[in-house]
């Protein structure tokens, strides 16, 4: 990180036409402590604000690209991984949390390992970027299409071996969307119908009342999750237990 903070932070100051007595009302409204002594203690390098406080600044300064200004490269000398400001005050925030609220770090926990989870999925199976042939510009994405999960009495699936490559509109409502499934079967009626095409986004975990893909005693099915049961939509269909084993593969997002 550039050593020159403080006199980079000045200069933006100065040049956005903010006094120091702004700029510390804008802080202390945010809840920092940052007295206008405490401003020209950071802006004289006798000290540094702490990471909030610092983006904050920046925000207000108009710095749009905090890295290049402040000479961050993600690596010290060494080759360690260094720190950034966002980073640093991400774990300030992530310790406040844990000390202050378990219960809440328990959420941040569920969240970051299943965002992690979905990213190392999409890195490990990254999807072709190609032209859709409707008369467009418009990109499309190339995905895994397996054949099939059921909707019924449980089929197995997954082997490494897919059926096909679909094309998926490259948007961003299917960002997360890893590769698709087929339907076989009726017990996901009226919302999912037998020959359906499901977009699934890869994860492990998956909430109550949501649709998800689910593998139980080495079979697969569609259903929606249950507090210790698969739930069928169609009511001509039974539940299915969970047992110890059974594992979720992936939250339907929608179909084709």
């Amino acid at each position: 990180m550039n050593k020159n903070i403080g006199k980079i932070l000045k200069e933006s100051r100065i040049s956005s036409g903010i006094s120091v007595k702004e700029i510390s009302d804008i802080l202390v409204s945010k809840g920092y402590k940052a007295s206008e002594s405490t401003i020209y203690s950071w802006e004289n390098e006798n000290s540094q604000p702490t990471p909030g406080a610092f983006l904050v600044m920046c925000g207000t300064y108009g710095i749009k690209n905090v890295l290049n200004t402040f000479g961050y490269n993600g690596y010290n000398e060494d080759g360690s991984i260094q720190l950034n400001i966002k980073e640093i005050d991400i774990i300030e925030k992530y310790r406040f949390i844990t000390e202050e609220s378990p219960d809440g770090a328990v959420v941040v926990d569920t969240v970051l390992n299943r965002e992690y989870a979905i990213a190392e999925k999409l890195k490990q199976a990254p999807a072709a970027i190609v032209e859709l042939h409707n008369g467009s510009n418009e990109k499309g994405r190339l995905i895994d299409y397996y054949r099939s999960v059921s909707a019924g009495s449980g089929e197995v699936i997954f082997d490494d071996v897919y059926s096909e490559r679909i094309t998926l509109p490259d948007i961003p409502e299917y960002r997360r969307v890893a590769y698709a499934v087929k339907v076989d079967g009726r017990s996901m009626e009226p919302l999912y119908n037998d020959g359906d095409v499901l977009l699934i986004e890869p994860t492990c975990e998956v909430q109550i009342g949501e649709i998800g893909i689910f593998n139980v005693n080495g079979q697969a099915y569609v259903k929606k999750l249950g507090k210790d049961k698969l739930i069928s939509l169609n009511k001509g269909y039974g539940d299915v237990p969970l047992t110890e084993d059974s594992l979720c593969m992936g939250r339907v997002v929608g179909k084709l």
